[in-house]
């Protein structure tokens, strides 16, 4: 056996799952600001909070100063891996395939990950201050009610429309920014309900469903993310995000790094993929994210 293969076999693993974390992983990702970092911490943004023009009383006048108040966000990370364990060389040839289920399984654990990164990040604790010392929660007033459009109502309208009225309201310029709502089955079933969401009379005679699905509506994308029904669960509802993607962010520290090596530790000598990934998630921006309760029994 070459000692080469197994180098040939990590590249082409390693090539694999990063072409279908592109098509399949993260539902999320790319719609998020990311960059890459080193260290314990990383702040990806400094806030600075909006400035007004001053009233000119006086002709020479001593000149004062205005100062825009100053805050950093934080994000930190944490650490991953995925060691799969194949028995003999003949399987180990199946990695090089982008089908198998050893690069399918590295795919889509690795795209969950990421997810439930990002979901706890949409209404949890971000890190603010000098070193991240401050705690800085989401803003309850950004959040539509559970009972907006209906009492125990999933997504609808009337919930979007809110939605957007308070991003509106906030200065999210909805000409430039990319706006996003996560969705799961049930509340993209709730929106099929929506006489104004899926007949093209209320939306410029365009087509409205791709492929059976609900792609758009009021200026918002839909992301249909089941994770989202597993991290943001509560007493009788789901918080669906919603934000823009220059309010969200994913720091990367180690991004998905893989390696293929025997086992000799272990009886049969069995040959091991393993993944590993370092990141982390934070909100950038308390007035860039947003959420709507949807009703569960």
């Amino acid at each position: 056996m070459s000692v080469n293969l197994p180098t040939h076999f990590v590249q082409q693993y390693s090539t694999n799952i990063a072409l279908l974390l592109q098509q399949k992983g993260s539902k999320l990702r790319n719609a998020v600001m990311t960059g890459n970092h080193v260290g314990k911490q990383a702040s990806p943004v400094d806030q600075f909070g909006s400035i007004e023009m001053q009233s000119v009383t006086s002709r020479f006048a001593p000149m004062g100063r205005v100062d825009a108040s100053a805050d950093r966000r934080w994000v930190f990370p944490s650490d991953y891996d995925l060691p799969q364990l194949i028995d003999d060389f003949d399987k180990l040839k199946m990695i090089t395939d982008p089908s198998s289920a050893y690069v399918q399984n590295a795919v889509m654990a690795a795209g969950r990950q990421f997810d439930k990164l990002l979901c706890a990040a949409f209404t949890g604790t971000a890190k603010t201050g000098e070193a991240g010392g401050t705690s800085t929660i989401f803003t309850a007033a950004n959040e539509v009610d559970v009972a907006t459009g209906g009492a125990n109502s999933k997504l609808n309208v009337a919930k979007i429309k809110a939605v957007k009225e308070l991003m509106m309201a906030n200065h999210i310029d909805f000409d430039t920014e990319e706006a996003y709502i996560g969705i799961t089955a049930a509340d993209h079933a709730s929106l099929l309900n929506e006489i104004q969401v899926i007949s093209s009379d209320f939306n410029g005679g365009m087509p409205v469903l791709q492929n059976g699905m609900v792609t758009s509506f009021l200026g918002f994308r839909f992301i249909h993310c089941e994770q989202i029904e597993a991290s943001l669960a509560g007493t009788n509802e789901v918080t669906l995000p919603v934000w823009v993607k220059s309010g969200m962010y994913l720091g990367l520290w180690n991004d998905i790094e893989n390696s293929v090596s025997k086992r000799n530790d272990l009886q049969g000598e069995p040959w091991q993929l393993y993944t590993k990934m370092s990141s982390g998630a934070t909100r950038l921006e308390e007035d860039k994210v947003y959420a709507i309760e949807s009703y569960r029994a």
